[in-house]
């Protein structure tokens, strides 16, 4: 009886701690995209301002570096709960290898600060430093968030492929943190994260300017805001695909039960069909629909090649096939509509027509941000997921890693109710700086910052007063960095 309560628990904690990381992750997951990818588009509009003297385009640069700090903000407190959700919910797995994944998460801390000074220098140098100083301070937080990214996804890729250390007599020996942090799933779990980040930050930006133009708002300041983004977003989008057929091509050699839950492989076989929707019941998949040697074309890159089945592996190591396969072939329906997306307003550009003004176009691209962000997460659940019931695949056990302590099920109850009020306060924020900027207001006052006046030669020139963010309207537009020094063309 003891044993059966024990056992019970210990299930209980199990699915209130996959349950919480599930949520942390899902969370976080697209705030870091705008840690990545976002600098980088706000680069582009302020070099646009500076260099090609458009007074628009500095415009979004400043308004998306506020935009960029909030979820910066969002982002940090999301990504420290992360940090101490390891070691909590984890101990299995942080105590005995904490030593083997140790350094990348020590170097994701260093990037972090590193992104975090840069911001506020950028943030506080508008009008007070000279305008290509400004726009170099974007550098470092460029790079910080690609550093940062590699750092985690090489955590996740080792869990993929462990590499690093010895397991002799269930005690982990030789540790290599190095190895282990270029492990051979890394390169192409990183180029995958790093082209996501742009895609969900490009059409996710896009989206909220083309919801704008629904509703009237189609003057240059808001066209610019949805090209500059969508640009850059059908461009990743379009590398995207090349980029994941790569890293599914390793799968057969080294996690086939994941891709025989991808592809719901029931049998290892040669001439492997493509199997599009269906579920998996009784051993029997029901529901989908064929193509005759396209899976094995696709998951090995040759008809007569073989796709591993479910059936070679014990019922207590697969993980949920139908769970599994949905959710991948749910991210390439959504990668493969905003590749069409965006390669078709390009091309209808390229030829003369301009979908700005169609309603319909709008409509879709405002879809572009949500089918971006559920690209995103399905992609996560299909890694995840399919490494179950796998920590470290094939080494570590996710009941094994489990804390054996109670109270999981209430620090869940907290952490969405923590998510949910994080969430409900970043879109509120967002809506009201909007909201001031659409009505030509002005932006809070910052009591804290620099003097009214900065010396000469630091982005103005002598005798002009330079204002803080808030003093008048003219903030955003007739006071930005231009070309010739603090004010714009």
């Amino acid at each position: 009886m003891l044993s059966a309560i024990l056992a019970s628990e210990t299930s209980i904690n199990l699915l209130a701690a996959r349950y919480q990381m599930a949520l942390s992750l899902g969370f976080h997951i697209v705030l870091a995209c705008f840690g990545v990818a976002f600098p980088a588009i706000i680069f582009i509009a302020h070099w646009r301002g500076i260099y090609r003297n458009d007074a628009d385009a500095l415009v979004l640069a400043k308004r998306w570096s506020k935009v960029a700090a909030v979820l910066f903000a969002v982002g940090a407190v999301s990504g420290t709960i992360l940090s101490f959700e390891m070691g909590l919910l984890w101990p299995g797995l942080m105590g005995p290898y904490g030593d083997v994944i140790g350094l990348p998460f020590a170097l994701e801390g260093i990037a972090f600060f590193t992104e975090a000074v840069f911001l506020g220098i950028y943030l506080f140098g508008w009008g007070r430093l000279a305008p290509r100083t400004h726009l170099l301070t974007l550098l470092p937080i460029m790079t910080a968030g690609v550093v940062g990214t590699f750092c985690i996804i090489a955590v996740n890729a080792w869990m993929n492929a462990p590499a690093g250390f010895d397991l002799v007599d269930g005690v982990v020996t030789n540790v290599d943190p190095m190895a282990a942090m270029f492990n051979r799933a890394v390169l192409g779990q990183f180029v995958h994260m790093w082209v996501a980040a742009f895609m969900v930050t490009g059409f996710l930006v896009a989206s909220a300017y083309a919801v704008g133009m629904l509703r009237g708002r189609r003057d240059r300041l808001h066209r610019l805001g949805f090209r500059i983004p969508f640009a850059v977003a059908t461009v990743f989008a379009l590398v995207q695909p090349f980029v994941g057929h790569v890293i599914g091509l390793r799968l057969a050699t080294e996690q086939p039960t994941k891709l025989a839950a991808m592809e719901l492989a029931t049998e290892t076989e040669a001439r492997a069909p493509l199997i599009i929707g269906g579920v998996l019941v009784d051993g029997e998949v029901r529901g989908g629909i064929e193509i005759p040697d396209l899976g094995s074309l696709i998951a090995r890159g040759g008809v007569d090649r073989e796709v591993p089945g479910l059936n070679d592996v014990p019922p207590e190591d697969r993980p949920p096939a139908n769970v599994v396969h949905w959710s991948f072939q749910t991210m390439i329906a959504m990668g493969m509509a905003l590749v069409a997306i965006g390669a078709g307003y390009w091309l209808a550009a390229w030829r003369g027509r301009d979908l700005l003004r169609s309603t319909w176009f709008l409509r879709i691209a405002a879809l572009t941000g949500a089918m971006a962000v559920v690209a995103l997460e399905t992609g996560w659940i299909t890694t995840e997921v399919g490494r179950q019931p796998w920590m470290v695949n094939q080494v570590l056990r996710v009941a094994d890693s489990v804390t054996p302590n109670n109270g999981v099920v209430i620090s869940l109850a907290v952490l969405v109710i923590v998510y949910t009020a994080m969430g409900i306060a970043a879109v509120r924020v967002l809506l009201s700086m909007s909201r001031r900027w659409r009505d030509g207001g002005a932006d809070l006052a910052t009591p804290y910052g620099p003097p009214d006046r900065v010396p000469v030669g630091v982005g103005a020139s002598s005798g002009d007063a330079m204002p803080r963010a808030g003093d008048g309207p003219q903030d955003d537009a007739s006071r930005q960095d231009g070309p010739g020094g603090g004010d714009a063309p």
